[in-house]
């Protein structure tokens, strides 16, 4: 039965965050959900793209804030979706995504705004909390998850 852990990175910067993911990456050894939570500004997106870019998509699209879903695949043939869930409103919203058989698949999920599909969310879920204090331009990026 997997472990679970704790990583904290303190004091990160908006320049840190490439290094921040590869650790991240690093720590994960193999696709897994990760629930990511913080404030609307603290970094959530910027931290997904360069997660993305570690995995190995050169060019991650935008926030999927009105797609709400963007989905890639790497080189090495592994999936990765990233999901802005910012905009679901409601049951009707979620069910009409599908998401059930979508996180059945074996893939690399980042889901910002994750409360807002609580019932949705896996059991195995990785959670990301990334806090930026008003006024602050640091950030502190806390993993909890299993290897």
């Amino acid at each position: 039965m997997p472990q679970k852990q704790t990583k904290t990175w303190s004091d990160v910067s908006i320049d840190a965050l490439p290094r921040i993911a590869s650790e991240l990456v690093s720590l994960i050894s193999k696709p897994r959900f990760f629930a990511i939570q913080g404030e609307m500004g603290a970094g959530k997106t910027t931290f997904v793209q360069n997660l993305l870019r570690t995995l190995g998509i050169e060019h991650p699209d935008g926030s999927p804030t009105y797609a709400i879903i963007h989905a890639y695949e790497n080189e090495t043939g592994i999936k990765i979706y990233h999901l802005d869930c910012y905009r679901i409103e409601n049951e009707r919203d979620l069910e009409q995504l599908g998401l059930e058989e979508l996180f059945d698949e074996k893939a690399f999920f980042f889901v910002e705004w994750p409360d807002k599909i609580e019932k949705k969310i896996p059991e195995h879920a990785n959670w990301l909390y990334i806090r930026c204090e008003p006024e602050s331009e640091l950030r502190e990026i806390v993993l909890n998850y299993d290897n």
